[in-house]
This record gives structure tokens, sequence and C-alpha cells, in this order.
């Protein structure tokens, strides 16, 4: 079968498209129709992720496909559309073999291209403003890169959830029409961003920022929460991981509060059922939006990867395999 694989540990241009032998029968297997790209995978090719495999190995964490066989009570049957999420990676090609509890069966109303860039994000944001945020009914939502993945996802979902306000951070007005097509109810630019969200809330603030980026915003991430706000810390796609001065917290009793999704995942058999017994009826609905994302054939996996490295890339990117 065809794979992406990273042969040495020297950034996006590492990847290369290989022949290798299918895995092993002992899961669900899946015959892959699509692959999501995300950042872990762009960190995995410089082996600066927390997981470091030793080269080569195939990339991807996430997929959309039809199920060729599966045990007999895994609940799955051939033919099966589904989306799955491979924790170690194997995504990244045409076939992949997952357990059970990581396989979802996808409402027919969301296609395959869709459903390989939906785990990923769409189960680290609702875990984020779900678990993590607490979010209620009403709230306002805040998200940095709210272009890319993680911030599509966030604007998406937030709503879905009872957010009454989502607010999207954006460098381009190119950006900013991305955030609003992804249900932001309004966008600022960031170059003076605090000033503006402050102006939209009244001096009031927000309730919730969702932050992937980090950087030299985090500080006025910290200001720009209403009483009993929160942060989100998702990730540090800004390059630099910020510190906060904790007494800035008690001004306005809020909370600096972290996301590791993957950690809770690890540490709680069965949780990401539970998160997909909520988005899967939501999607079935159409109250949360499957949008297509931007595709790339398997073999242009480089260039996907470079795209968010150089944070070029708008929405979700996936990569075709059938």
């Amino acid at each position: 079968m065809r794979a992406v694989r990273v042969v040495e540990l020297d950034g996006p241009g590492s990847v290369r498209l290989d022949e290798i032998p299918e895995p092993e029968p002992n899961g669900v297997v899946i015959e892959v129709h699509a692959a999501g790209v995300a950042f872990p995978d762009v960190l995995l090719t410089r082996g600066l992720y927390q997981m470091k495999p030793d080269p080569p190995f195939v990339l991807g964490a996430e997929l959309a496909g039809v199920v060729r066989s599966a045990p007999a009570d895994s609940g799955f049957t051939e033919g099966d559309r589904v989306a799955g999420l491979i924790m170690l990676g194997n995504a990244m090609a045409e076939v992949a073999v997952l357990p059970p509890q990581t396989v979802f069966r996808l409402p027919d109303n969301v296609s395959l291209r869709a459903a390989a860039g939906l785990p990923f994000n769409d189960l680290t944001v609702h875990f984020a403003l779900r678990e993590r945020g607490r979010i209620a009914e009403g709230e306002t939502v805040l998200v940095h890169g709210a272009a890319g993945g993680i911030g599509t996802s966030t604007l998406r979902l937030a709503g879905a959830l009872g957010a009454g306000r989502t607010i999207a951070v954006v460098s381009t007005e190119e950006k900013a029409a991305v955030a609003r097509a992804a249900g932001a109810t309004d966008t600022v630019l960031t170059e003076g961003w605090l000033d503006q969200v402050r102006e939209l809330t009244g001096g009031r603030g927000v309730d919730i920022v969702v932050d992937p980026v980090g950087g030299d915003r985090f500080t006025d991430s910290v200001r720009s929460l209403s009483r009993a706000g929160r942060v989100l810390v998702l990730g540090f796609t800004g390059g630099e991981i910020p510190t906060v001065k904790v007494n800035r917290l008690l001004l306005k009793n809020a909370a600096v509060i972290g996301v590791g999704w993957g950690e809770w995942v690890l540490g709680n058999p069965g949780y990401l059922a539970e998160q997909w017994a909520e988005l899967g009826p939501l999607l079935a609905s159409g109250e949360l939006s499957a949008p297509e994302p931007v595709c790339r054939p398997l073999e242009h996996a480089a260039e996907a990867l470079a795209a968010l490295e150089n944070r070029a890339a708008t929405g979700k990117f996936v990569l075709t395999v059938r």
C-alpha cells in the first residue's frame, strides 16, 4: 500500500510517499479515503512532538473511509462509513487498522473527505469547551488563529455547545472571511485586537479565550477576560511558550487552564465514545456543520504540511487517498 512516511527528522520536506506492507488486520480494517493533516504532524516531522517515534514512520492521526473487516464484537461491519483516530499515527496510508473504541460511525450527510478533517480538531475543541472550559449558555468565546483548523472548529462548535457570541482574531481580511464562514459572529484583526474586543463587549470582556497560538498575545488574552473568565491553552503554534503573572488572575477571579486532550483520552477509556455520542447527533441534525476541507492528493503531503508550518493554511487540510 502507499503511505506517507517521515524518513528523517528534517521538517515537512522529509516526508516521502512509499510502498509498504499493509498492517496486520488485528482490529477494524479501514480502506482509507482521506486523511487529515494536523499541526502535531508538522511537529513529528521535526522530532518536536511529545511522542518521538524513530524514522521511518507513517504520519497521520485522523482518517475517514470504509470498513473492510471488523471483529465480530466491534459494532462495525463491512461497508460502514466511518471516521477514525489513530493517536500514534499511521492514518496517511491506503489501509489502516484501528481499535473499535477510536472508530466513529458517520451520519449519511457527512462526506468522507469532510469527515477526515473532523476527529482531531473537533474532539480537541469539544474537550476544551465542554470539559475544561465548562462553557455555559450565552457565553462569549474568543479564538486566536481563528482561520486555522482549531480556530474554525471552535467557531463551528462553540455555538452548537451554547455560546452566544464568537469573536475571531485573524491576521488578514482573507482569514476574516474564512472565520465568518465558519460561524464567527465578529472578527478582529491581530493589530490592536484587545482594544477592538473591549469595544465589542462594552468593556465587559470575554468569558472564554481559546488559544492554540501562545506567543506575545497571551498576556492580552488574560486582560481580555470578563469576571471569572478562562483562557484555554491548547498549544503554541506561534513558537514561544508564554508565562503569566498570576496576580493578574486574582483581579477578575480568572483562570488559565491547560487543555491536554490526548493525555485525558489515554487516562479515560471510553471518553472518545462519550464525545462522539454528543457530536454525532449534532452532525446528523446539521446543527454542527461538517465543512468540506482543502483537499490535496496524498503525494502532496509535504506541501500541505509546509503550509501548516508556515501558517499559510486556512481551514482544514485533508489528503485524498481514494
